[in-house]
């Protein structure tokens, strides 16, 4: 099945999802790499994170002025490619996160057990997004509307996107419990 979604996700809209199935989202999505996950667990969100799509991401950014503050609107840069960084790194934080209202995380090479079961009892999914489409990735960013915490340095800073029909995406572990790195046997 293919699936177009648009921000703020809601449980309906993740409960129709099932491993497989190919993903395209328009809205917001924020990038948020190690750094800024574990800054949001010891300090809270800089946003409201009910809904929200999590893209686990340090985007290649062309900076056109000074980034001041914790937060900054209509950031002075341009955005250059965005592609997916290793899910993994995200494993010790990613559960509280979702547990805090994610609905989506979007990343590359699948998350732990953990991770799974919030997945499973807060009813959201993993998207698996494919490693060397960055360039793909950011066209269909539309603009750089935010960015958080940018003195955590460029990769590391979260950085709020509009999107339009960002993917394709995978779904690689869904609300149902279902995990298709699993599935995959070699």
């Amino acid at each position: 099945m293919e699936a177009k979604l648009k921000t703020p996700l809601s449980d309906e809209d993740i409960k129709k999802l099932r491993i497989g199935d190919v993903v395209y989202i328009s809205g917001t999505i924020f990038t948020a790499r190690d750094r800024a996950h574990k800054k949001m667990i010891k300090e809270g969100a800089p946003y409201k994170l009910e809904g929200t799509v999590i893209f686990h991401a340090g985007p290649i950014i062309k900076q056109k002025g000074p980034l001041e503050g914790d937060i900054m609107d209509d950031p002075p840069v341009d955005l250059i490619v965005v592609g997916p960084t290793t899910s993994t790194r995200m494993n010790p934080y990613q559960s509280k996160i979702i547990n805090l209202g994610v609905k989506a995380i979007i990343g590359k090479g699948g998350m732990d057990k953990n991770v799974q079961d919030a997945l499973t009892r807060k009813c959201a999914v993993y998207l698996a997004a494919v490693g060397g489409c960055a360039a793909l990735y950011g066209e269909n960013v539309k603009k750089v509307k935010r960015v958080y915490w940018p003195s955590l340095g460029i990769p590391e800073a979260i950085w709020e996107l509009e999107v339009q029909e960002f993917g394709p995406l995978l779904v690689a572990m869904d609300s149902k419990g279902e995990n298709l790195y699993e599935r995959v046997k070699c």
